[in-house]
């Protein structure tokens, strides 16, 4: 990959949790534990589920830069999401440790030379896999989750749709004559 490329894809997996915090403040509160079915996940699982993921990218981008030749590991996302009780953990903290753990990485991945990106890792899933093919992975990981969050809250508004507004267009309107009469 070029190096204008490689920056391009830097800058993009670096303002990943800006976009999450983006799409969230778009999204209301009181839908963030809705499921639009059994098998898809809320808002708030997402946020916790992205910040273990950052969590465990955070290791692996380290043991592909430090111990290439490694076997990348996985992890069963969606009993994680169950085992650990997404519902009662904070999103809150969730969203600071994605914020921090991607921020951090960003800031290592623009030092490392070029040199580097050609180091691989054995992926269970996905074979042999470069620094670089990983972190396109990583780069387009919060956009997709954004997108399932995006999804969620157009199943949602069907149900919910957003409430008329009591004031009335003051441009449409008539003007309101106040009549005082008599007792």
């Amino acid at each position: 990959m070029a190096s204008h490329d490689r920056l391009e894809m830097l800058e993009s997996f670096g303002r990943g949790p800006a976009l999450l915090s983006g799409t969230l403040r778009q999204l209301p509160r009181r839908m963030w534990l809705f499921k639009p079915s059994p098998d898809r996940w809320s808002v708030h699982e997402i946020i916790l589920h992205l910040a273990d993921c950052e969590a465990s990218s955070y290791v692996c981008c380290r043991y592909l830069i430090a111990e290439p030749g490694q076997h990348l590991g996985t992890f069963d996302a969606a009993r994680w999401a169950r085992a650990l009780g997404y519902f009662h953990q904070s999103t809150r903290e969730a969203l600071e440790v994605t914020r921090r753990l991607r921020k951090m990485t960003h800031s290592l991945l623009t030092t490392i030379p070029a040199s580097v990106w050609l180091n691989t890792m054995e992926h269970p899933r996905g074979g042999e896999v470069s620094l670089e093919q990983w972190i396109r992975r990583q780069e387009a990981h919060i956009p997709k989750h954004t997108a399932d969050m995006l999804q969620n809250y157009e199943v949602w508004l069907r149900s919910n749709p957003p409430r008329k507004s009591v004031l009335r267009d003051t441009a449409a309107a008539e003007p309101l004559s106040v009549s005082m009469g008599t007792c």
